[in-house]
Protein backbone atom coordinates (compact mmCIF):
# COMPACT_ATOMS: atom_id res chain seq x y z
CA UNK A 1 0.00 0.00 0.00
CA UNK A 2 1.30 3.33 -0.90
CA UNK A 3 2.22 5.75 2.08
CA UNK A 4 1.17 9.33 1.65
CA UNK A 5 3.91 11.05 3.00
CA UNK A 6 5.26 14.32 1.88
CA UNK A 7 8.90 14.27 1.93
CA UNK A 8 10.17 18.04 2.27
CA UNK A 9 13.48 18.98 0.88
CA UNK A 10 13.93 22.77 2.48
CA UNK A 11 17.29 23.97 4.15
CA UNK A 12 15.09 28.04 4.78
CA UNK A 13 13.17 26.77 8.51
CA UNK A 14 11.02 30.02 8.03
CA UNK A 15 9.84 28.48 4.14
CA UNK A 16 9.48 25.06 6.22
CA UNK A 17 7.25 26.51 8.84
CA UNK A 18 5.59 28.32 5.80
CA UNK A 19 4.96 24.91 3.90
CA UNK A 20 3.48 23.38 6.92
CA UNK A 21 0.97 26.41 7.54
CA UNK A 22 0.24 26.34 4.29
CA UNK A 23 -0.54 22.51 4.10
CA UNK A 24 -2.36 22.98 7.43
CA UNK A 25 -4.71 25.82 6.11
CA UNK A 26 -5.31 24.17 2.99
CA UNK A 27 -6.57 20.75 4.99
CA UNK A 28 -3.96 18.41 3.66
CA UNK A 29 -3.31 16.26 6.80
CA UNK A 30 -0.43 14.40 5.30
CA UNK A 31 2.62 13.88 7.16
CA UNK A 32 5.31 15.75 6.23
CA UNK A 33 8.85 14.86 6.56
CA UNK A 34 11.28 17.65 6.55
CA UNK A 35 14.86 17.27 5.24
CA UNK A 36 17.46 20.20 5.22
CA UNK A 37 20.12 19.70 2.30
CA UNK A 38 20.41 17.47 -0.96
CA UNK A 39 22.46 14.61 0.98
CA UNK A 40 20.04 14.08 3.65
CA UNK A 41 17.23 14.08 1.19
CA UNK A 42 18.97 11.59 -1.06
CA UNK A 43 20.06 9.34 2.54
CA UNK A 44 16.31 9.33 3.71
CA UNK A 45 15.45 8.11 0.28
CA UNK A 46 17.81 5.41 -0.08
CA UNK A 47 17.77 4.49 3.46
CA UNK A 48 21.70 5.18 4.29
CA UNK A 49 23.29 6.97 7.18
CA UNK A 50 20.68 8.11 9.98
CA UNK A 51 18.23 7.01 8.13
CA UNK A 52 19.15 3.30 7.82
CA UNK A 53 16.92 1.53 9.54
CA UNK A 54 14.36 2.91 7.17
CA UNK A 55 12.68 0.34 5.15
CA UNK A 56 13.50 1.65 1.70
CA UNK A 57 10.64 0.47 -0.16
CA UNK A 58 8.36 2.91 1.64
CA UNK A 59 8.85 5.84 -0.62
CA UNK A 60 7.25 9.15 -0.38
CA UNK A 61 4.16 9.92 -2.40
CA UNK A 62 5.80 13.22 -3.51
CA UNK A 63 8.65 15.10 -2.57
CA UNK A 64 8.92 18.82 -2.61
CA UNK A 65 12.09 19.61 -3.69
CA UNK A 66 14.07 23.04 -3.44
CA UNK A 67 16.52 24.15 -5.67
CA UNK A 68 18.77 26.29 -3.87
CA UNK A 69 20.49 23.37 -0.89
CA UNK A 70 23.36 23.04 0.96
CA UNK A 71 25.57 19.80 0.21
CA UNK A 72 23.93 18.97 -2.71
CA UNK A 73 21.48 21.02 -4.75
CA UNK A 74 17.70 20.23 -6.13
CA UNK A 75 19.29 19.19 -9.31
CA UNK A 76 21.91 16.62 -8.29
CA UNK A 77 19.14 15.46 -5.91
CA UNK A 78 16.56 15.24 -8.60
CA UNK A 79 19.21 13.59 -11.24
CA UNK A 80 20.47 11.20 -8.23
CA UNK A 81 16.47 9.96 -7.66
CA UNK A 82 15.91 9.39 -11.59
CA UNK A 83 19.33 7.60 -11.77
CA UNK A 84 18.05 5.02 -9.18
CA UNK A 85 15.47 2.29 -10.75
CA UNK A 86 13.24 2.43 -7.13
CA UNK A 87 13.43 5.88 -7.20
CA UNK A 88 12.81 6.78 -10.88
CA UNK A 89 9.26 7.25 -11.25
CA UNK A 90 8.74 9.31 -7.81
CA UNK A 91 6.80 12.19 -8.26
CA UNK A 92 9.24 15.04 -8.05
CA UNK A 93 7.72 18.66 -7.77
CA UNK A 94 10.16 21.79 -7.67
CA UNK A 95 9.03 24.20 -5.27
CA UNK A 96 11.39 27.06 -5.30
CA UNK A 97 11.87 30.58 -5.37
CA UNK A 98 13.75 31.01 -8.65
CA UNK A 99 11.71 32.06 -11.88
CA UNK A 100 15.06 31.70 -13.88
CA UNK A 101 14.37 29.94 -17.35
CA UNK A 102 17.31 27.83 -17.13
CA UNK A 103 16.46 26.59 -13.66
CA UNK A 104 12.79 25.60 -15.00
CA UNK A 105 14.34 23.81 -18.26
CA UNK A 106 17.32 22.35 -16.29
CA UNK A 107 14.62 20.87 -13.95
CA UNK A 108 12.26 19.68 -16.55
CA UNK A 109 15.28 18.27 -18.50
CA UNK A 110 16.59 16.09 -15.31
CA UNK A 111 12.96 14.70 -14.79
CA UNK A 112 11.11 16.83 -12.84
CA UNK A 113 6.93 16.38 -12.25
CA UNK A 114 6.40 20.09 -12.02
CA UNK A 115 8.00 22.89 -11.46
CA UNK A 116 6.50 25.40 -9.45
CA UNK A 117 7.52 29.32 -7.83
CA UNK A 118 6.82 29.98 -4.50
CA UNK A 119 4.37 32.95 -4.27
CA UNK A 120 5.47 35.53 -2.12
CA UNK A 121 1.99 36.33 -0.90
CA UNK A 122 0.91 33.85 2.35
CA UNK A 123 -2.92 33.20 0.51
CA UNK A 124 -1.04 32.29 -2.97
CA UNK A 125 1.22 30.32 -1.44
CA UNK A 126 -1.75 27.89 0.18
CA UNK A 127 -3.60 27.86 -2.77
CA UNK A 128 -0.38 26.62 -5.04
CA UNK A 129 -0.15 23.93 -1.88
CA UNK A 130 -3.46 23.03 -1.82
CA UNK A 131 -3.47 22.55 -5.85
CA UNK A 132 -0.31 20.18 -5.27
CA UNK A 133 -1.80 18.08 -2.62
CA UNK A 134 -5.28 17.87 -4.04
CA UNK A 135 -3.33 16.79 -7.65
CA UNK A 136 -0.45 14.48 -6.43
CA UNK A 137 -1.99 13.07 -3.05
CA UNK A 138 -5.61 13.04 -4.25
CA UNK A 139 -6.73 12.86 -7.95
CA UNK A 140 -2.87 11.31 -9.16
CA UNK A 141 -3.41 7.73 -9.79
CA UNK A 142 0.45 6.56 -9.50
CA UNK A 143 1.87 3.99 -11.20
CA UNK A 144 1.17 0.15 -9.34
CA UNK A 145 4.31 -1.72 -9.49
Amino acid sequence: MAHKDILLVEDNPDDVELTRLAFEEANVANRMIVVRDGAEALDYLFARGRYAERDPRELPSIVLLDLNLPKLDGREVLQAIRAEPATRELPVVVLTTSAEPFDVEASYALGVNSYIQKPVDFEQFVWAVRQVGLYWLVLNQPRVA
